[in-house]
């Protein structure tokens, strides 16, 4: 297995499930059970599950000096990931409140709280990319220097921009423009999927795209074969909640491509990975192991 750098979010996570969207107001509700907490955030996500997968993980992040920050570490240390580079230098660690019901549907409610205003030192950035085959960054402010950096170290970029609506979109076409490999979903886009990845192959150069199209599945696209193909969605278990569907899609895929699978093999395990991972409640449980993923997506025959 492979040695991946990972740096982004890290967030105090509270689900709350809910009968129906739209809600209605009630001043009380009793949905026992239906209340949780646990630590999630991008970073965080791609980190425990690529470290779940098997890969040795050198993960990047800052929280607050606060009791949230110290269930983060707590969190770390369960999951067999060092926090070494991971900085109380924020005012306050950020949260997150979850509302999902019963359909998979959810509205997601961020605090960063000073997060896209904090800098991490490039110091610790170099240090932690030391012998790291992938630099997984993910589009927050403090990333936007460590591109360049890994470009000169000769380490691939992936990164996930997640719902963007243009090319020359302000805050992401940064991370777009370094990425190798390029995660983004389809609820934005201005047209088709396909003509979209194409705009990005021809602006961007991108050696390799995954579109997310939800419960339709995904598109992948691969610039020097030039192949672009919708590849079905994958059913395991029934769903619970489809927050982080698209962190576990993404870490698996990597996984995959670490693995020397060849991109669609990669995409159609990350498929499996990612629909048995929605059927737990946070983003980042539900998490199968390297063995298990391989022994479902062989017992599924996905191909």
């Amino acid at each position: 297995m492979s040695r991946i750098l990972v740096s982004g979010l890290i967030n105090l996570e509270t689900t709350l499930r809910v009968d129906h969207f739209p809600l209605a107001y009630e001043p009380v509700r009793y949905p026992f059970f239906g209340v949780n907490s646990t630590i999630s955030g991008v970073g965080y996500n791609v980190a425990k599950a690529l470290t779940t997968l098997g890969h040795e993980t050198a993960f990047l992040s800052l929280i607050g000096d606060d009791l949230a920050g110290a269930m983060v570490r707590e969190s770390l240390a369960d999951d067999g990931i060092n926090d070494r580079h991971i900085l109380a230098a924020m005012t306050a660690t950020a949260q997150s409140v979850i509302l999902f019901d019963t359909e998979g549907k959810r509205q997601v409610h961020t605090d960063l709280k000073d997060i896209q205003d904090r800098t991490y030192p490039t110091a610790a950035f170099n240090e932690a990319l030391t012998r790291c085959a992938l630099a997984v960054l993910c589009n927050i402010n403090y990333n936007r220097p460590f591109l360049a950096a890994a470009r000169r170290a000769g380490v691939p970029i992936a990164t996930d921009v997640h719902t963007v609506s243009e090319i020359e979109d302000n805050y992401n076409q940064g991370f777009m423009a370094a990425a190798d490999i390029l995660f983004l979903s389809d609820e934005r886009l201005p047209g088709t999927p396909e003509q979209f990845a194409r705009h990005l192959q021809d602006r961007y150069a991108t050696a390799v795209i995954v579109i997310g199209l939800g419960d339709s599945g995904a598109l992948l696209a691969i610039n020097k074969d030039n192949f672009m193909e919708r590849l079905p969605a994958v059913s395991t278990r029934p769903i619970v909640n489809t927050i982080g569907a698209g962190d576990a899609l993404f870490s698996a895929f990597l996984h995959g491509l670490q693995c020397e699978l060849d991109p669609v093999a990669a995409l159609r395990q990350a498929q499996v990975f990612a629909s048995y991972k929605i059927g737990a409640t946070g983003a980042a449980q539900g998490f199968l192991t390297a063995v298990e993923l391989q022994d479902l997506t062989a017992a599924l025959d996905v191909r």
